[in-house]
């Protein structure tokens, strides 16, 4: 099944449960809780959370803060940035979400190898940490957007070589800005799918935006009607069958876009459903 839905809360909500009550009548069923500046969660609220998102059908994801860098140079600048990535396991956990987002790290001056290294070592003290609680939930890693940071596919899959409960976060925008405008086409959001689709994964969790970009790489992101990339052609890969996906909106207006998503995704499948039956009449 896809699941489609917005960063953060949708505009006029009032809290979180709210925000998931105002995700559904959307026409949505996925959230990512934003803990991206600070992980603060009332028992409370969380448990209603969890209740709401079950009843509801809407599925949810966390986003850590983005201020982690597990290969600072500085020992209490990690110690730290691994206590905001078990924070907010442990805020998944209680909400019930299934899979926590983390930027890992800058490479700062350090080579691309060493600091896949340091990657894996602080994620692999996590993991270790959230098992002994029996915190199962998934650390995605992003792919990154500029090309000074960490987290490209293959450098998180070095990760995935060593440590368990680890997976993607497929970023199509970043991929697209890293690449220097990687993204043209059905082909390129195939391959990108394809060498997702060979990892071992719980389901495939995806960030979806527009996005302005430099020889740097990201350096905006920018609304869906953008063109850059353009998801057309996205939505034609995923009317073709059934993921078991996620596709969560990060741009200027997530929640509008991530309708707007859900919109070309019905149409792509009711255009493929319409060519089959004319292909079928036709014999």
């Amino acid at each position: 099944m896809i699941r489609i839905g917005q960063a953060g809360y949708p505009p006029g909500a009032s809290g979180m449960v709210d925000a998931i009550i105002r995700t559904k009548a959307l026409g949505l069923d996925a959230m990512e809780v934003q803990f991206v500046r600070n992980v603060s969660l009332q028992d409370s609220v969380a448990a209603e959370a969890m209740r709401k998102a079950s009843e509801l059908g809407v599925m949810l994801s966390a986003h850590a803060p983005y201020y982690i860098s597990l290969n600072s140079r500085s020992p209490e600048t990690v110690e730290k940035s691994r206590g905001w990535i078990l924070r907010t396991a442990r805020a998944a956990k209680a909400l019930g979400a299934w899979i926590i987002v983390i930027h890992c790290a800058s490479y700062s001056g350090v080579d691309a190898q060493r600091t896949t290294r340091n990657v894996i070592e602080q994620i692999a003290m996590c993991r270790k940490e959230l098992d002994d609680e029996g915190d199962h939930v998934i650390l995605g890693l992003e792919t990154m957007g500029k090309k000074g940071q960490w987290g490209t596919m293959a450098e998180i899959q070095e990760v995935m070589k060593e440590v368990h409960g680890v997976q993607p976060v497929i970023d199509f925008a970043h991929i697209h800005a890293r690449g220097g405008g990687a993204i043209r086409g059905r082909e390129d959001f195939e391959a990108v799918l394809d060498e997702h689709d060979l990892l071992p994964t719980v389901r495939t969790h995806c960030h979806f935006s527009g996005i302005e970009f430099t020889a740097a790489g990201e350096k905006n992101h920018l609304p869906l009607d953008s063109g850059s990339p353009s998801y057309a052609p996205l939505a034609e890969v995923l009317s073709d069958g059934d993921r078991e996906m996620t596709l969560i909106c990060e741009t200027t207006s997530p929640a509008a876009d991530a309708v707007k998503m859900r919109s070309m995704l019905e149409m792509a499948r009711s255009y493929k459903r319409t060519d089959r039956n004319k292909r079928i009449e036709h014999h």
